[in-house]
């Protein structure tokens, strides 16, 4: 055999294992990602208590600031619901700025769906949940500001 070939195979064999760890890698933080478990946020302690209107305005005054402020945060949102979009296994409930046509939406922890179902528009509720930052919309010109994990917390 000659060096050539040998090279070639020993070549071959280091990529086919960097191939197979890099798989293995990814494969391993997919089911971290997929299986990671958060505590109920009904008994997390919320960094910020806000009407919601006003943390459309935080955003939409200067969103860089607004996501290090909030992102990442249990926060509480108090206001009137616009909309509640409902699926067979989960809801979503949102807060728009009627003039700049910006929103919030939050989206329920599975074991307190029940309790968002029963929200309609027009109701005033407070609402907490960990906040995921924003969108941006360039061709709505609007801002999308995303809530996981929530929770009803009063319906008033």
């Amino acid at each position: 055999m000659t060096d050539k070939s040998a090279n070639k195979k020993g070549w071959t064999k280091k990529a086919l294992y960097a191939f197979l760890f890099v798989l293995v890698l990814g494969g391993a933080a997919y089911w971290y990602i997929m299986n990671e478990k958060f505590d109920d946020t009904a008994a997390a302690q919320s960094a910020y208590t806000v009407s919601a209107q006003d943390l459309i305005n935080a955003y939409q005054s200067n969103d860089s600031l607004a996501n290090a402020t909030y992102r990442e945060q249990i926060i509480t949102v108090q206001g009137r619901v616009t909309e509640v979009e409902a699926a067979d296994t989960t809801v979503n409930i949102k807060f728009t700025d009627p003039v700049t046509g910006s929103y919030l939406i939050f989206d329920f922890q599975s074991q307190h769906v029940a309790d968002a179902k029963v929200v309609q528009a027009g109701d005033s509720v407070s609402i907490k949940g960990s906040c995921s930052g924003n969108i941006f919309s360039q061709l709505r010109k609007a801002h999308m500001i995303s809530f996981k994990r929530s929770v009803l917390v009063n319906k008033f």
